[in-house]
């Protein structure tokens, strides 16, 4: 089940909803966990025993970590915890990709397994991870209530595609948590405009996406500006894609009481590599960055080579976090170099104004390539279309398909590189100050975003295509 799907909007939401307001407060987090465990098991069938199973291992870990005073006996437990998680995560998430590679060393001597991959294990396992690290270092109180904790883990707005949520972030929110009209409004806005985001804005870019890189498979065919065209789609689908179910997750929370951490900042307008990574998927960045990169001394170190390890170390697990493939491992491979180079020559110069513009257009120029490497289903396939969009695959530079699809999404080619800005949010506060009452510029692009759902609705009635990038990771 889906944010963006019918059967989400008009059966599981509003009954969840009327549900939660009518059961005392006392109860509602037991209401929740089994709500959230039916809308896992809704989409992931019998794999919600594999979440069950997480919620009660990183439980009885964190319990004993805590109950204990010997600290040989906790850092047992917290090693035990991590090899659980992890092993899970490994044998789910990549275990087929181990024993294909495997198989082409070694021969057909390997059995290529096929496990099905649990939707969101990488979001509940790194949510689970960082509980049991906290609990250790002392940074956040243990959850004596199973339930509870299985709450925090499980709770549907932020289970499959985040954002990664702390637990100490919401510890009182779990445990008592106020929702006003106010809160709620808020909410119900915030999920509108992720809600169209992703279905008006995402999974029409969808078409023209996909379309450049079915073409990609025929070598010479793709012309350098399809090439182009596609990989602009892309990058605009896969942020609207994953930024307005973010937003969902954000207004859902809202609704029933609870606060998560922004997820997306404009990314598109970073002057920098660095400053892309503080915008994009910023639970993630943080997880890494308080979880591996700090531990092992960030950019605190005496040598420079131990940065460079550093930074490594973050970034191929980056790589690999997002999926089971060598494109994944390439991709984060290549942020790895872009980060060294900004950390070991502190580009681009803040005192050369023309240099931070055409260092901009660089980022913005990488993160395109990268999102290419990011999309092809192999490095040879990543390789085929990188070329193209050179003009090296011995192809056209223009042809009837560039044509055609520059002319059927310009338009919303156009609003898309618009909602990359914030000009909206500079519109907002522009009719705040034109009408002289907050409350004024707000109602406005709050009715907006009602509209902006019903077309989506509609969108969707019709049969819209309504896929989900992240749902792989």
């Amino acid at each position: 089940m889906v944010f963006s799907s019918l059967t989400f909007l008009f059966f599981f939401l509003p009954i969840t909803l009327a549900v939660n307001f009518l059961l005392p407060k006392k109860v509602r987090n037991y209401w929740l966990l089994a709500a959230s465990l039916v809308f896992y098991a809704w989409g992931a069938g019998k794999f919600v025993l594999v979440m069950i199973a997480s919620i009660l291992v990183n439980y009885v870990f964190a319990r004993l970590i805590d109950g204990s005073g010997n600290e040989r006996f906790r850092r047992v437990c917290l090693v035990l915890a991590v090899a659980a998680n992890l092993g899970v995560l490994f044998y789910n998430k990549y275990m087929n990709f181990f024993t294909e590679n495997l198989q082409k060393i070694f021969g057909d001597s390997v059995v290529v397994t096929n496990i099905i991959l649990p939707i969101g294990i990488s979001f509940f396992t790194f949510q689970a991870l960082s509980y049991v690290v906290d609990v250790y270092r002392k940074d956040t109180p243990v959850q004596k209530n199973p339930y509870y904790l299985g709450l925090y883990i499980a709770f549907f707005p932020q289970l499959i595609a985040g954002p990664i949520v702390r637990y100490r972030t919401i510890a009182d929110q779990i445990e008592e948590r106020t929702i006003t009209a106010e809160k709620f409004a808020s909410g119900v806005s915030r999920f509108c405009g992720g809600f169209a985001m992703k279905v008006l804005l995402a999974n029409n870019l969808c078409g023209g996406a996909e379309a450049a890189f079915a073409v990609a498979a025929t070598p010479g065919s793709l012309s350098v500006c399809f090439a182009w065209l596609g990989a602009l789609a892309y990058s605009l689908q896969i942020l609207f894609d994953f930024s307005g179910y973010s937003s969902m997750a954000i207004g859902l929370g809202r609704m029933f009481g609870f606060e998560f951490m922004e997820n997306f900042n404009y990314p598109y307008i970073s002057k920098n590599v660095t400053e892309f990574w503080r915008r994009w998927h910023i639970s993630l960045s943080q997880w890494f960055r308080d979880y591996v990169y700090f531990p092992l001394g960030g950019s605190r170190v005496d040598k420079k080579y131990k940065l460079v390890r550093n930074l490594f170390a973050v970034w191929i697990l980056t790589g690999i976090w997002h999926g089971a493939n060598w494109t994944f491992i390439c991709w984060g491979l290549g942020y790895f170099i872009l980060l060294t180079f900004e950390k070991l020559t502190n580009l681009p110069k803040r005192e050369l104004p023309r240099g931070v513009t055409l260092y901009r257009i660089f980022t913005l120029l990488c993160v395109l390539l990268g999102w290419v490497v990011f999309r092809a289903d192999n490095l040879r396939y990543a390789k085929r279309y990188l070329f193209a969009m050179f003009g090296l695959a011995g192809n056209a530079f223009v042809d009837s398909n560039a044509i055609r699809y520059a002319n059927d999404y310009k338009i919303l080619l156009v609003i898309a590189l618009v909602c990359c800005t914030p000009a909206l949010k500079k519109l907002k506060e522009w009719l705040c100050r034109k009408c002289r009452a907050e409350t004024a510029g707000t109602t406005v692009l709050d009715l907006s975003a009602v509209w902006l759902v019903i077309v989506s609705v509609s969108y969707l009635v019709m049969g819209g295509n309504n896929p989900f990038i992240y749902f792989n990771f």
